[in-house]
């Protein structure tokens, strides 16, 4: 468990350290927390904007995509919306979960993305698909962190690893 929690941290500081356009890593931080008093499982994902940004203009070179335009947020909600929904699947106590786009917002050199999904029972069991970024570089590390019954946990996925099963 310490392991992990280090993994988690050295991911933080390198996704947080490193000024816009110069990191040597390639990093993106999913979060997922059961929220049993508003009975969802809710889900944020945080990616360097640069590399999200060119990652989607790759994707779809016929539109200009410029994440922080607020003249451009109902094409960005939809592109970033079909980006994960293809990206990122879980499963909670071995039922598929479709995560709801709740919004975006870009802190300094990241974007944060919210999304949740409803969850009436505790979850004992997550499996996620994950290839968040993989289109863009081989080298793009995906950090899980999972809240559950007042339990962390927290994992990895180094491309081209995409599933990961969590048990409480």
């Amino acid at each position: 468990m310490l392991k992990r929690n280090w993994f988690y941290l050295i991911g933080c500081l390198i996704l947080m350290s490193f000024s816009h356009h110069h990191h040597p890593y390639y990093i993106s931080l999913i979060e997922v927390q059961h929220n049993p008093k508003e009975q969802t499982a809710e889900c944020s994902i945080r990616i360097f904007t640069d590399d999200f940004e060119s990652n989607l203009s790759t994707l779809h070179p016929n539109k200009k995509i410029d994440i922080q335009s607020v003249a451009n947020k109902t094409l960005n909600n939809k592109l970033i919306t079909e980006y994960i929904n293809k990206k990122l699947q879980i499963s909670i106590n071995k039922i598929p979960k479709k995560l709801e786009f709740v919004g975006y917002e870009i802190q300094e050199e990241s974007i944060w993305i919210y999304l949740e999904t409803s969850q009436t029972t505790p979850i004992k069991q997550l499996d996620a698909f994950c290839t968040i970024m993989y289109d863009y570089n081989n080298k793009q590390i995906n950090i899980f962190r999972v809240k559950a019954n007042g339990t962390e946990k927290n994992t990895k996925l180094d491309y081209p690893k995409n599933t990961i099963n969590l048990n409480w």
